[in-house]
């Protein structure tokens, strides 16, 4: 049962109004003035709150809004003013505090209904996306978080047992090999913790305006060679340095060489871990604009389908029954962070057995 809290100063139309909605089966909760609102709010968390505009003083529902939307607990409940000054001032001015509807005063009881129940079914199909959401990331964690720990990790426990057991006898080739082992799946437990950190460490950054001015601020004036040798780097890690084709344009970036590098990395190895060998993977940056520089990786792969691309974000793999995979899909949603603080769109255009382009476009430098 869904809980409203009914705010208004008259207690005639507060009855009126609970009456209504409790024939709806909805649960009523009722305050005369903004004090007790705003306790009740707090206290019961109802599911919406229908607030009256001018009660014990003009503009107390704005104050009532302006606090609750201030509140963390009732900072998200769906806020529907009631007033009979219905004005465009009034209106843009509640909209910009964060109220979700207006209900000019006097109204009927089919427009109320139809007001309350268009916000709660909105709230319903929030909800539903948000706890789909929240299970396919239980799912994709429980599925992947355990393969990708321990995979790596397997590998240098078994290996370092058997260079602690048998090393005298071991030939220097097998140990050689064995050590290889060992590193590959170091380095493959140090990528996953540093895309990790560097994911939280971002969405840290989006609630820091200070810190976020700070990184802005940040440029790399000769791109063109950093980003050859990380494709290069990526290219050789994947065994296809022959498959690396480059259109490089020395034009300035926006972005510091740390996280220019994080970028090129993570979409040049998507691109090879998605492709196979002896098909190209093109690396290209260009004017594309008076305004914009343009980034873009294009592979020949497997491609992703529209709705995959929609999907994409932390801790999302796909097809993960039909192809093996590395990673906890942050590299994609970091790339995808790190452009969008910088001011830049990432966009992904991609078609089944075809290919997958990755592109990313940033604002120019500005010249002093």
């Amino acid at each position: 049962m869904s809980k409203i809290l009914v705010v208004d100063d008259e207690s005639w139309l507060r009855e009126m109004i609970r009456l209504a909605l409790q024939q709806r089966g909805y649960e009523v909760i009722e305050a005369c003035d903004s004090a007790d609102s705003v306790a009740k709010a707090r206290e019961h968390l109802p599911d919406l709150i229908l607030c009256d505009v001018n009660m014990d003083r003009a503009g107390a529902g704005y104050s009532i809004l302006s606090k609750l939307r201030g509140d963390a607990p009732t900072a998200a409940i769906p806020f529907i003013l009631m007033t009979g000054l219905a004005d465009a001032v009034g209106m843009r001015h509640g909209m910009e505090l964060g109220a979700d509807d207006y209900l000019p005063k006097p109204f009927t009881i089919d427009a109320l209904y139809a007001a309350v129940d268009a916000r709660l079914k909105k709230v319903n199909v929030v909800r539903q996306e948000a706890e789909k959401k929240l299970a396919d990331l239980r799912e994709n964690l429980s599925m992947m978080l355990p393969h990708e720990l321990r995979t790596p990790l397997n590998g240098i426990l078994a290996y370092g047992e058997m260079l602690v057991a048998d090393s005298e006898t071991l030939p220097p080739s097998e140990i050689a090999e064995m050590g290889q082992v060992i590193y590959d799946s170091g380095k493959r437990l140090e990528r996953l913790i540093e895309n990790f950190l560097i994911f939280a460490q971002l969405e840290l950054l989006g609630s820091d305006p200070q810190k976020l001015h700070s990184l802005l601020r940040k440029q790399t004036m000769a791109p063109a060679n950093l980003i050859e040798q990380q494709a290069r780097e990526q290219a050789q890690q994947a065994h296809r340095p022959a498959d690396l084709t480059l259109e490089l344009t020395e034009v300035p970036v926006p972005m510091s060489e740390e996280y220019l590098v994080k970028i090129v990395g993570e979409l040049v190895q998507n691109a090879f871990k998605f492709s196979s060998a002896n098909t190209p993977v093109r690396v290209a940056l260009v004017n594309n604009s008076p305004d914009t520089v343009m980034l873009s990786v294009a592979d020949c792969g497997r491609g992703l389908s529209n709705e995959y691309i929609q999907k994409i974000g932390a801790y999302m793999q796909f097809d993960r029954k039909m192809h093996e995979q590395q990673g906890l899909g942050l590299g994609l949603t970091i790339a995808k962070r790190l452009t969008e603080l910088h001011g830049g769109t990432l966009t992904i255009q991609s078609e089944q057995g075809v290919g997958t382009v990755v592109t990313v476009k940033l604002p120019k430098v500005l010249e002093n």
